[in-house]
């Protein structure tokens, strides 16, 4: 194994691997988020795992963000509002604004579905791949994982 020195080409063996692998994760992060989500859209799921990963946001900032117009992200958490999955509080510095949060109705529908994502992934593989593949595959993701662990 080399020590990552940026100098030294990587054989033609790594580089296909990596630039497959970059193929396969592209596509395996596309198949998961079109998995059942329990009838969220698209932008309601989107907004709901960017308040989980970063924290209370403004209508605003999550706008910009998601790339769409503001009055598009009002509809969406307008929609999340009624829902019970967000929470709204005054600005302290700005009470024009508002700061939106994950309630916990939101928290346990991100968990919840997450959940239901990856039962979903491990029943398709369980579909396509016999116990020897799974084997080889939870190998390689041995291996993948201490690359992944400087």
């Amino acid at each position: 194994m080399t020590t990552g020195d940026s100098s030294e080409p990587a054989s033609a063996a790594a580089q296909t691997a990596a630039e497959d692998l970059a193929m396969v994760f592209r596509r395996l992060r596309g198949l998961l988020a079109a998995a059942p989500t329990g009838g969220l859209t698209p932008s309601q799921r989107s907004v709901l795992l960017r308040l989980e990963k970063n924290g209370a946001s403004s209508t605003t900032l999550l706008a910009t963000a998601e790339g769409v117009r503001s009055q598009s992200m009002t509809a969406t958490l307008k929609s999340l509002d009624v829902a019970g999955m967000i929470e709204r509080s005054p600005d302290p510095d700005d009470g024009r604004r508002q700061i939106i949060t994950l309630s916990t109705e939101g928290r346990n529908r991100v968990e919840h579905d997450r959940r239901k994502r990856r039962e979903w992934f491990a029943r398709e593989m369980d579909r396509r791949y016999d116990p020897e593949q799974l084997a080889t595959i939870n190998e390689a993701l041995t291996l993948l994982g201490e690359l992944a662990d400087p």
